[in-house]
């Protein structure tokens, strides 16, 4: 089984967190047939091969970008134009997309970055509450819910060939905490890195993006993989 049918098989088996607070609605975009067919499109494209991937491991998918297409940090625009993978899905950019896609193309661009990294979630299933995305720890009951939902989901990626000397947090507060007690809990990577959200460079510091750019390319191009 190569690593894309691996992770195609994950997607398939995800089960919903238990005791979840009222008023949340998860986002499961692997259930939408469309999604589906662009997701196999894109894992058979770029993951066609048993080499071991960097986990990057943002939050939870959004309703405009991962949330939409079923893969992380990508929009239907960066779908279309930088993974060659033609949707009907409407062309609206989203933020963090379009901050990582820079990241991508500064690396080398898709089929580069994408042999050597997979871009996955602290919770590969999403959240919303009032119609609006939700993140894992805007709540603490949520928090306490998927803390086996999300250590089961990583030690299932280490499993299907993601490397256990690092992990990468998209996002440098309570996201990488949550990481760092698990991790430390668990032991499941040797060390974890952090790096600052697209969403927050594009919002807040959008005059620095470059800088935040080198940065990200800093600490990708100094893995190795074993």
């Amino acid at each position: 089984m190569t690593f894309g049918e691996s992770v195609l098989n994950f997607y398939k088996t995800l089960t919903v967190p238990r005791l979840l607070p009222a008023g949340i609605d998860i986002l499961y975009p692997f259930k939408n047939n469309s999604t589906w067919e662009l997701v196999e499109k894109f894992f058979m494209r770029y993951y066609s091969d048993n080499n071991p991937r960097t986990l990057l491991l943002g939050i939870n998918p959004g309703r405009y970008g991962s949330g939409l297409t079923g893969i992380g940090f990508t929009d239907p625009i960066r779908l279309e134009y930088d993974c060659g993978i033609p949707n009907d899905f409407d062309k609206r950019p989203e933020l963090s997309s379009t901050f990582f896609y820079d990241v991508i193309r500064a690396y080398g661009g898709p089929k580069e970055f994408y042999s050597l990294f997979f871009i996955s979630a602290v919770s590969p299933l999403g959240f919303v509450k009032n119609g609006k995305n939700y993140n894992y720890y805007d709540e603490k009951k949520i928090e306490t819910a998927i803390e086996p939902f999300a250590v089961n989901c990583l030690k299932n990626q280490l499993n299907f060939g993601c490397s256990p000397n690092i992990a990468i947090s998209i996002g440098q507060g309570k996201n990488v905490s949550f990481l760092n007690r698990i991790n430390h809990s668990y032991q499941l990577f040797k060390r974890i890195e952090s790096l600052p959200h697209p969403r927050w460079v594009m919002q807040y510091r959008l005059k620095r993006k470059e800088e935040f750019i080198q940065e990200y390319l800093k600490v990708l191009n100094s893995i190795e993989l074993s």
